[in-house]
């Protein structure tokens, strides 16, 4: 199963119907939770969502509405006795708040939990792909996160048929890339990995749309709507038609706003100025949204 799941969608402060920032993204075995905010632990059981399958926290920066549900959750993986080592991403030069979320309180710690602070140049291979993180321009350290399963090949039916291929040979084949004369790329076709980016917490810039380039599902703030421009840039946020204009330029397949401001009342506005610069689909993310990563792109068949 991939899918994210919206645990709470506010920015700054909670509201009455939405809770501060947190994010599940299930993909496969790899479940990864972003920037889980104060009362996370709780949305997570909202939600049906255990902690035992947690392989990674990503923490984008440490504002606390991104942060301070960091040591309830990681209390309950220590609780809840989880098997296998849980990685925490955060921003290095933010090691003085991690540590002190990673202790906030007394407890018995039965957990493995591995530290893994950003900087320049983070890749970590995961087994759902690459996790990469990129810089972005916000009042403290903050980064972006980019999931992108590699490619693989697809097997054509016809083509292994018209080379005799079949059986125990199919997997061989696939293995070496090569059986006898015939070479895996005769036989095959592309199956286009997917990707994922996470931007939160940023003004425009380059590596806003780095992370966003042609990925499957892109969940971005739009803190602001275009009325307040002037004050989002100040402050170091998007509006809702800047972060659909982004996934316009960037080829997205499915976009996802969040982190929207207690200032608006009426989350209908976001979408009205997202559907003006983006036709694809677009999700207004409420608490306890469910949202599928669209289906894999299709390679197109030989000849």
């Amino acid at each position: 199963m991939r899918e994210l799941v919206a645990l709470g969608t506010a920015s700054q402060v909670p509201t009455r119907h939405r809770n501060h920032n947190g994010y599940l993204l299930r993909w496969d075995d790899e479940v990864i939770l972003f920037d889980p905010g104060e009362g996370t632990q709780r949305q997570l059981l909202m939600a049906g969502l255990p902690v035992t399958p947690l392989r990674r926290i990503c923490i984008t920066h440490f504002h606390g509405d991104h942060s301070l549900g960091l040591p309830g959750v990681l209390q309950r993986i220590s609780l809840d006795r989880v098997p296998h080592p849980v990685h925490v991403h955060y921003p290095a030069g933010g090691s003085e708040f991690y540590d002190r979320l990673r202790h906030a309180t007394s407890y018995w710690d039965n957990a493995d939990i591995v530290p893994g602070p950003v900087g320049a140049g983070f890749a970590v291979e995961t087994s759902a792909g690459r996790l990469t993180a990129l810089p972005l321009r916000h009042s403290i350290e903050t980064y972006g996160y980019r999931l992108a399963e590699p490619d693989s090949r697809r097997m054509v039916p016809t083509l292994l048929a018209e080379r005799g291929i079949s059986g125990p040979a199919v997997g061989e084949l696939l293995r070496a890339g090569r059986l006898g004369d015939v070479a895996l790329e005769e036989v095959s076709v592309v199956r286009p990995g997917q990707s994922f980016a996470f931007v939160m917490d940023t003004g425009l810039c380059d590596n806003v749309f780095a992370l966003a380039d042609g990925v499957d599902l892109l969940v971005i703030e739009s803190t602001f709507l275009a009325e307040d421009a002037a004050l989002a840039a100040q402050v170091g946020h998007l509006t809702a038609g800047q972060a659909a204009a982004v996934a316009r330029e960037c080829g997205v397949r499915k976009l996802v706003l969040t982190h929207f401001s207690q200032r608006y009342p009426e989350p209908d506005r976001f979408l009205e100025e997202a559907r003006k610069e983006f036709d694809g689909p677009i999700v207004i993310a409420e608490d306890l949204l469910r949202v599928p990563v669209p289906p894999r792109r299709q390679p197109p068949e030989p000849g």
